[in-house]
């Protein structure tokens, strides 16, 4: 289970969270919503050791607070972040080759997800395995964004996070990734999704976190964010 408890992170002197206290249960979808600012990719940034913040964040008990990011990963989190971050020289497989010797150094005593192999990513992604040779620089932004996931899941994470998968793509490819964290989640995966549409927050989640000026200002059920319209105007909705 990932643990945040009264969290507070920023950029240099300026803080952008404030005391935020979550968590996310293996088998779990938690989305976070916010407008623009609200803090949400600091959130995931905080949480991977990018920044500093103060609080305490936990992955099964052990604290994360004086990990660097590639011990944090280690662990078994696996972060696609909102620049998707694929390398672009290089073909499909082998961004997807770099997912996997990721997985193989995991720390000891960590019990992942179920790691991917290259035909077993192929199979899942039937859409990369019809790019495996491209290079990633020539992919479409739903195809680089299915590569960042894949990757990520390369190594069999237990936890995910995935700040804004779905930001400028079109419907079908954004059903595709909802499909895709439901798999994941029902195989046991703990996922933080990080995201502005509120459509899938609401058809994939079992909570939803909503984040107003760097703060928790509320966290619950799918429904009972639906039936609360108020905190959709002041802190969602344009």
């Amino acid at each position: 289970m990932l643990e945040l408890i009264d969290v507070s992170a920023g950029y240099g002197g300026s803080r952008v969270l404030h005391g935020v206290t979550m968590r996310v249960a293996p088998g779990e979808i938690v989305a976070v919503l916010g407008r623009n600012g609200a803090g949400r990719s600091t959130l995931a940034r905080a949480i991977m050791g990018q920044l500093p913040r103060e609080g305490d964040i936990r992955w099964h008990g052990r604290s994360l607070m004086s990990l660097a990011p590639h011990q944090i990963a280690r662990l078994g989190i696996g972060y696609v972040p909102e620049t998707r971050d694929v390398f672009g020289p290089l073909t499909v497989e082998q961004n997807l080759l770099l997912g996997q010797r990721a997985g193989k150094a995991r720390a000891a005593g960590h019990t992942p997800g179920r790691t991917l192999t290259i035909a077993q990513a192929f199979e899942r992604f039937e859409e990369l395995a019809l790019r495996r040779d491209a290079l990633a620089a020539s992919l479409s932004g739903g195809e680089h964004q299915l590569l960042s996931l894949c990757r990520a899941m390369m190594a069999g994470p237990g936890l995910l996070i995935v700040d804004e998968p779905t930001e400028g793509l079109a419907p079908r490819v954004v059903a595709r990734i909802g499909r895709i964290l439901t798999d994941l989640r029902a195989s046991g995966v703990a996922i933080l999704l990080i995201e502005q549409k509120l459509s899938l927050a609401l058809s994939c989640a079992q909570r939803i976190a909503v984040l107003g000026r760097g703060a928790l200002v509320f966290e619950g059920s799918p429904e009972a964010l639906a039936a609360a319209p108020a905190i959709r105007r002041e802190w969602l909705e344009v």
